[in-house]
């Protein structure tokens, strides 16, 4: 393993974020879509409002944090490879489908939206990275 520290980190940073949105969208699933990000309100702008998928979008987001909490605990490449690519195929249709639906926000939203979901794109390819062994001469 090439840094395995990085790696934890990487992948602590997408547990916490997958338990942020987990835990919020399934617990309080109005204030999610009414509130989120917190600093912000992104979610409202894109309407309208639904209890159901909020509260399943939430249990995936729980689902992935199970394994990003085992995978920093117990790093390894069988483990973290297939989720970090799991994570990315929904990472990058999360970001897509936001890039082609930014006319209900401001140029500062719009911008620090699209950012914050390209980061959590590029956090699984560092963590990939960082468990692949080095290489031998």
């Amino acid at each position: 393993m090439r840094a395995p520290g990085t790696a934890r980190l990487a992948l602590g940073f997408l547990c916490a974020q997958a338990l942020l949105v987990g835990l919020t969208a399934s617990f309080a699933p109005r204030v999610f879509y009414e509130d989120f990000p917190f600093v912000s309100s992104w979610v409202v702008l894109l309407p309208p409002f639904n209890e159901h998928l909020v509260t399943d979008v939430g249990g995936l987001y729980l689902a992935f944090a199970v394994l990003f909490a085992w995978a920093t605990v117990r790093p390894s490449a069988a483990l973290i490879q297939p989720l970090c690519a799991a994570w990315a195929v929904a990472a990058v249709l999360h970001l897509v489908f936001h890039v082609r639906n930014l006319e209900s926000f401001g140029a500062l939203d719009a911008a620090a939206e699209v950012v914050s979901l390209a980061l959590v794109l590029a956090l699984p390819a560092i963590a990939v990275v960082c468990v692949r062994p080095p290489r031998t001469s």
